[in-house]
């Protein structure tokens, strides 16, 4: 029915900003093109493949100590000024790796702080709004939120390797750091809303009369409880392997379809198929946990990258085989980071959601961080990317299993009436 996409007429604007942000920010930008600029890295400064992704352990460390911290301050302040502030730091950031002269201290240094400026672009701020407006659709808008990463993994990528080819690699990630502060930034200052902002408090209201919005969403567990209760380390180990396996052969998609006997464009093509499928299983990730048990559809979905990475393991195959691989790869991609988000809300609330959300992708970063330096470095050693695949196969089943025993949602809702004043 018709009636039950009501949510949004309302909430549109937030998730078409929180798309748009999360697409051009600390998540998806760095991790999708640095696939792009390896090749110029070792051309110019002879470094190796695992010299260059080791970028992503110290990524990560930081991601560990930022993410807890700007989901508390969006708890606190809002997500809005956390996430302009952040655009315009994270996109300054990007574009002083146009200054790298061959120093990997300097090149290392900059992906710290990439992290640590970027942070409050990552999906904690955005989703924390999005939540916030809906509850019938909550899975479907949050997959509309996060298609961003997918939508502008594809744009960047081929974006990316066009400035390379007509500018170099300097001037291209100019060209790739400015996206945020002039593409997101004005996009997010003009639409980007919590419902609890004094500034839509009338269109909320509006919501509440026409029963819309027939629950508050103020109640929850605290961040101190969420973390005495064995659902949220559940999640948390989950997600460590699975980000691990996902992770891990995206950044290094180029160099694996390169020592499969792929041209460097025809390993772009094929690498770029990621985003597609990341949109993919966005959306209907996000419309299938609105009608079933979201672990359930968690354990199937993760599950099947296992036999994309035992794919793409094989000694020799052709480009439909790589392309079939890679999209089933996507897709996963896209689904993690909607069940994520979904999970938390239901099984934890949203009155610290963003909080929770954070201390929770803390583990998520830790998996797809060490994962493309683990990548790189196996190719380093052995020559080779399929060990580590077939490794990945079988961290695939180890996360995704247990979310089996998570139980039923717990709800955490209030009953709202359109006198009262605390709606949001």
């Amino acid at each position: 029915m018709l009636s039950d996409y009501a949510e949004f007429r309302f909430g549109w604007p937030t998730v078409l900003a929180a798309a748009i942000g999360i697409g051009l920010g600390m998540s998806p930008l760095p991790f999708y093109t640095i696939g792009v600029f390896a090749a110029p890295f070792i051309a110019e400064f002879g470094w190796t493949a695992g010299q260059i992704f080791f970028c992503f352990p110290i990524f990560t460390f930081a991601a560990l100590f930022m993410s807890p911290l700007i989901g508390q301050l969006s708890d606190r302040f809002g997500a809005r000024p956390v996430a302009l502030v952040s655009l315009v730091l994270f996109s300054l950031t990007m574009m002083s790796f146009s200054l790298m002269n061959g120093n990997l201290y300097y090149y290392y240094f900059t992906w710290f702080l990439l992290a640590v400026t970027g942070a409050g672009t990552l999906p904690i701020t955005w989703t924390r709004a999005v939540t916030s407006w809906f509850f019938k659709k909550r899975g479907l808008a949050l997959g509309f939120a996060l298609i961003g990463t997918g939508l502008f993994g594809v744009i960047a990528k081929q974006y990316a390797f066009f400035l390379i080819e007509f500018v170099g690699w300097r001037m291209a990630y100019v060209g790739v750091g400015a996206l945020p502060l002039i593409v997101a930034f004005p996009v997010a200052l003009l639409l980007f809303r919590d419902a609890s902002d004094p500034k839509v408090a009338d269109k909320v209201a509006r919501m509440v009369r026409e029963d819309v919005k027939p629950k508050v969403r103020y109640g929850g567990l605290t961040l101190g409880k969420a973390v005495r209760d064995w659902r949220f380390w559940l999640l948390a180990y989950a997600f460590v392997p699975i980000s691990f396996a996902v992770g891990g052969p995206i950044p290094n998609m180029e160099t694996i379809m390169g020592t499969k006997g792929f041209s460097p464009t025809e390993a772009v093509d094929l690498a770029s198929l990621i985003g597609f499928a990341v949109i993919v299983g966005r959306v209907a990730g996000g419309y299938i946990i609105d009608h079933f048990w979201a672990p359930a559809v968690a354990a199937i979905i993760l599950s099947l990258p296992a036999v994309a990475t035992f794919m793409l393991a094989q000694p020799e195959y052709g480009f439909w085989f790589a392309a079939i691989a890679i999209f089933i790869l996507g897709m996963a991609a896209g689904v993690e980071y909607d069940l994520m988000a979904y999970l938390t809300s239901r099984y934890f609330g949203i009155l610290h959601y963003a909080a929770i959300y954070g201390a929770l992708y803390g583990f998520f970063a830790l998996g797809a961080g060490l994962g493309p330096a683990v990548f790189g470095w196996s190719f380093d050693v052995t020559g080779s990317y399929d060990k580590i695949l077939l490794i990945s196969s079988v961290l695939f089943l180890a996360g995704s299993i247990p979310l089996l025993l998570l139980g039923k949602y717990r709800d955490y809702e209030e009953p709202l009436t359109a006198a009262d004043p605390k709606e949001s």
